[in-house]
């Protein structure tokens, strides 16, 4: 659903009210959405859900003080007793003067070329449509081998749109879909207690690029090669991670990032920027306007003008991603508070590629829980996958762990793939590490 006219005044209305009742500042952000999903099970059914939401979040800066509160009820005449109620709850808050509005000369002008970030088609597919994809997911699983338990697949699609004024001078307004097909299948291990299980999914921006054939196929495969799981000795590895599980060891790199986390003292990369803190292989960069990607975009939740940022260079660190509350606690400059779409420099060498590289390494398909401690870095993972020999998957593996700690680890990338996937807002291919240590026998 795309904000209307009738939205956006009475967005600006709002903001104007705020401020005749004793708002200094303030920040109005109006939500127009819609979705659906449908999930199959085993052939039938399970699930339907249509759901349309519009909000309006107020964000008030009253005397010093910051006070954040959201409503459905769109009424003007209920919309005044609910802004009054905001601003003198407000006032009983405590008094923080780090929270204001970012300068108006940081903000987002509306000079950039569009994103392409809607399906023109979006309200034109048809429910039909949409079961038979997911259907068709679960009929490609159904009925291929006999040890299957159970099978679910899943078509969602979502269409979003946002408008953002603040009282210093910022108006923008941001609308997006995204459809996402996803398989995933059972079975059950001949003369073992063991249930493998694993998924394939597919998204998109657009319905026509949405990948519609071989996702149930995929995701069977994927369980398949499951079969047999056992652990292999302990020791140092080389480790390969694919492009379904590489974000996951990323995460908690960008997380030590992030304005709080340097602020809190709570990062391991603390006082680390324009410092050399991984290997030559870890070129990282923020591009936010990289048209038909998700997330794409030319301003944050801000309005702040987002920008292509350099996040490391080379295996040195560039860039944190401050806020303006953090910021002003920090009294340092901002950047932008989160991630765009982060694209990782790549290779010459997909995931197959990357295994053929090594002699004696374990293949990382999947993780099994575990944590990393955000102050140190140190990690501790379960994960499942295959040994490698001689460039060569063999056997399939589990219950293992992988630890280390996060600056030791992205000392020791060897290699990046080139196989993003392209449905990521973070695009991170399959790499190739030296010298981890996993625990298993």
């Amino acid at each position: 659903m795309k904000i209307t006219n009738e939205q956006k005044k009475l967005a600006q209305w709002a903001m104007e009210f705020a401020l005749k009742n004793g708002c200094q500042s303030s920040r109005i952000n109006v939500y127009s959405g819609t979705n659906s999903s449908y999930e199959i099970r085993d052939m039938k059914i399970d699930r339907l859900v249509q759901a349309s939401e519009s909000s309006l979040r107020l964000q008030l800066f009253v005397d010093g003080r910051y006070g954040a509160f959201s409503t459905n009820r769109l009424d003007k005449n209920e919309l005044e007793k609910f802004i009054r109620n905001g601003i003198e709850s407000t006032r009983y808050l405590a008094e923080d003067k780090d929270r204001t509005l970012p300068d108006s000369s940081l903000y987002y002008k509306g000079s950039g070329a569009d994103l392409q970030l809607l399906d023109p088609h979006f309200d034109s597919i048809r429910p039909d449509d949409k079961v038979a994809l997911a259907m068709q997911i679960c009929d490609e699983i159904m009925g291929k081998d006999r040890r299957i338990i159970s099978s679910t697949s899943s078509y969602g699609d979502e269409m979003s749109s946002e408008y953002l004024i603040a009282s210093n001078g910022f108006e923008g307004e941001t609308t997006s879909s995204s459809y996402t097909l996803v398989g995933s299948v059972s079975i059950k291990e001949e003369n073992s207690e063991a249930r493998p299980e694993s998924y394939w999914y597919d998204s998109s921006i657009f319905y026509d690029t949405l990948i519609k054939k071989g996702i149930g196929t995929k995701a069977l495969e994927r369980t398949i090669r499951k079969l047999g799981q056992k652990k292999t000795t302990s020791g140092k590895y080389r480790m390969v991670v694919d492009n379904m599980n590489s974000s996951r060891l990323l995460s908690p790199v960008v997380n030590a990032l992030y304005g709080s986390s340097i602020q809190q003292k709570n990062s391991f990369l603390l006082d680390k920027l324009n410092q050399k803190v991984a290997g030559n292989k870890l070129t990282l960069t923020d591009e936010p306007h990289l048209p038909q990607s998700s997330g794409a975009r030319y301003f944050d939740s801000e309005g702040i003008a987002t920008k292509r940022l350099p996040v490391f260079e080379n295996g040195v660190l560039k860039t944190y991603y401050i806020d303006i509350y953090h910021a002003n606690k920090l009294n340092v400059a901002p950047t932008i508070g989160s991630p765009s779409i982060l694209t990782l420099q790549m290779g010459d060498k997909d995931v197959d590629g990357l295994i053929s590289l090594v002699e004696r390494g374990i293949l990382v398909s999947g993780f099994n829980g575990g944590n990393c401690n955000s102050s140190t870095g140190d990690f501790s993972y379960g994960v499942e996958g295959f040994l490698i020999e001689n460039g060569k998957l063999t056997q399939p593996i589990s219950e293992m762990n992988i630890t280390g700690n996060m600056l030791t680890l992205w000392n020791q990338l060897a290699e990046t793939g080139k196989d993003i996937r392209n449905s990521s807002s973070w695009k991170i291919p399959s790499l190739l590490f030296d010298d981890v240590d996993f625990s298993g026998l």
